[in-house]
């Protein structure tokens, strides 16, 4: 073979296209939020639990309790689900009264809570059949859990954390401060955050320093918000629709509480 053809064939050679590697799959990009609706039962009954997580978050991940406000299992409670997963957590949005019960005027919610805490023991057992739903949760990591509560629901979250219930964080908006279960011998584990209105005729002024004096002797690590001229119920838009002149939707109280909420998760669950 002539030598020029030899040399073309090198180069031809040399020059040739190696072929294209494949094209990697597409990273998801941002959270995927997905939900699930479920029944569970505390003994007897049946309750209503929606679960919300991020689809495209790797792993397991913290778990948050959501205890509703005296309305019942409504879409403000679940909304705050949602939040907690675009957050980067799993949310569970649990149910105290049983079938999901749900209302709109101020008579039946009463009813409903008076209900719920006339037996402590149940309202712990109802409490307690939630955690166990969100800790089998496969997204979830069962040694990182959390709850938040809402009204009547942030004083349940609080008596769980006083009666010894294994929760790493509570936090409250607008929650009961007065007729919390007692502490027990254990002392206050948790991570405690407290926000509130000072405006809010059911959070008085008294009930804040009276909790505030309770922690303090109970050397829990815990931190009060209070923010000025906010009134009762002020995370829950429709607030403002139900006629009780004490409740009013507040946003910048609403945002400014949600960001100190996550900060706190931060804190407590820093490598999530």
């Amino acid at each position: 073979m002539r030598p020029a053809m030899l040399l073309t064939l090198a180069l031809s050679a040399g020059c040739s296209k190696p072929e294209p590697a494949p094209t990697p799959p597409a990273t998801p990009s941002g959270p995927r939020i997905e939900t699930r609706e479920f029944t569970y039962t505390q003994g007897t009954t049946p309750l209503k639990g929606f679960i919300a997580w991020d689809a495209n978050a790797p792993g397991k991940r913290p778990g948050v309790l959501v205890v509703h406000e005296w309305w019942g299992h409504n879409e403000h409670a679940r909304n705050q689900a949602r939040r907690l997963a675009e957050a980067g957590y799993v949310g569970l949005a649990l149910d105290m009264y049983g079938d999901g019960k749900v209302t709109t005027h101020p008579d039946s919610a009463q009813a409903f809570m008076m209900a719920a805490v006339k037996d402590a023991a149940t309202m712990k057992a109802r409490f307690l059949a939630a955690l166990d739903q969100l800790k089998q949760d496969p997204h979830v990591d069962s040694t990182m859990v959390a709850a938040i509560g809402y009204c009547f629901g942030g004083g349940v979250v609080l008596s769980m954390a006083r009666s010894g219930v294994g929760l790493a964080a509570v936090a409250t908006f607008h929650g009961a401060l007065g007729g919390l279960a007692p502490i027990g011998p254990a002392g206050i584990k948790a991570r405690i955050l407290v926000m509130t209105g000072e405006a809010d005729p059911m959070v008085p002024a008294k009930d804040v320093e009276r909790f505030r004096t309770e922690m303090t002797a109970a050397k829990a690590q815990f931190q009060i918000i209070s923010y000025p001229g906010v009134k009762h119920s002020f995370t829950n838009p429709n607030a403002d629709k139900v006629g009780m002149p004490g409740l009013s939707y507040n946003a910048d109280a609403d945002r400014q509480s949600w960001d100190e909420l996550r900060k706190m998760l931060a804190e407590v669950f820093p490598t999530a």
